[in-house]
């Protein structure tokens, strides 16, 4: 028996809608999964929506689920949170997150999905892509007992870094952002908070997540002698400016791309990107993750939603999509 769905799709730039989808029946490793909520990841997906990726980086940017191509039409995403309806015994029953785009029920391999904590509810586990992002990161960085570390860009992806860094002893933490409001944020997430001026200075890392030029310079400039900034931004067709003519050759600094679709050199060997996840999930136990659910919206309002993301008339942290069912 056939399956009726619906999926969030960009047409063209600029303007997205809703197809209807007929799901095959689950074969013998794969789930039914219904969703309960998703996530739209604000840096990727408004550039994405946009048309902002550039035609070299069309194969890096495929999202696991993707259909179509980029500029579009394109159906793309990757937080969501479903319950699986059919599938092997030991998943009936359970709510999963998937790297899957926005679209009410979906059949992917039974590998795909990750079981989400029962002490987890599905808004906060849309965070799991975000947060795994944040853990591999930090195991580029490799922050040590007592640093001085200082977190530049406080989305989704900043705020995450943040929090677990808070969760480091010894470690002094800053979120730094152009945003004044963003302080209650970092308030919530138990970190300091500074705008760029006043952002203090002789940090031993520096994690960079604005996706601007003006934020990786000010990262630079916040470090110590010999320190490095770790560079998760993902600029698109935007062209990044740097002045390295002052202090970067003078106090040895570094900068450090880290990238969430290949495991930390750090961890390759002994950790799989399933593990993780699994990871992400268990960190997402923490209710200070709350303070990034900013907005939600139905999934029947996922275009307009999307346009206004995408065009700053809509701020948000992580905005959730509900569907039909979601408890």
């Amino acid at each position: 028996m056939q399956v009726d769905a619906h999926a969030f799709w960009l047409r063209a730039p600029g303007c997205g809608e809703i197809r209807p989808v007929t799901l095959p029946q689950p074969g013998r490793d794969e789930v039914m999964v219904r969703t309960l909520r998703s996530g739209v990841s604000r840096g990727s997906e408004t550039l994405v929506f946009r048309g902002g990726v550039p035609p070299s980086q069309y194969a890096a940017m495929r999202a696991p689920y993707q259909e179509g191509d980029f500029p579009g039409p394109v159906k793309y995403g990757y937080l969501n949170v479903g319950l699986v309806e059919e599938g092997p015994a030991e998943l009936r029953g359970r709510t999963v997150f998937c790297l899957y785009p926005h679209q009410t029920a979906y059949v992917v391999p039974a590998g795909a999905v990750a079981v989400v904590p029962q002490d987890v509810p599905p808004a906060r586990a849309v965070l799991a892509g975000t947060v795994e992002t944040a853990v591999n990161a930090l195991w580029d960085a490799g922050p040590l007992l007592g640093d001085r570390v200082t977190v530049v860009g406080a989305g989704m992806i900043g705020c995450c870094v943040a929090r677990l860094l808070s969760r480091f002893p010894g470690v002094r933490v800053e979120l730094v952002d152009v945003d004044a409001d963003k302080a209650d944020v970092a308030a919530m997430l138990g970190v300091g908070f500074a705008l760029p001026a006043d952002a203090a200075d002789g940090r031993d890392l520096v994690v960079h997540a604005s996706a601007t030029s003006a934020g990786l310079q000010r990262s630079l400039e916040l470090l110590a002698v010999e320190g490095v900034v770790i560079d998760l931004s993902w600029y698109g067709d935007s062209e990044v400016r740097l002045s390295l003519g002052g202090a970067f050759h003078a106090r040895r600094l570094g900068i450090r791309a880290s990238q969430v679709s290949a495991l930390s050199p750090a961890r390759s060997g002994r950790r799989t990107t399933a593990d993780r996840l699994a990871l992400a999930l268990d960190l997402l136990r923490d209710p200070a993750f709350d303070a990034l659910l900013t907005g939600q919206a139905s999934f029947n309002e996922l275009p307009d939603v999307m346009a206004r993301l995408a065009e700053g008339s809509l701020p948000a942290l992580c905005h959730t999509i509900t569907y039909d069912g979601d408890d």
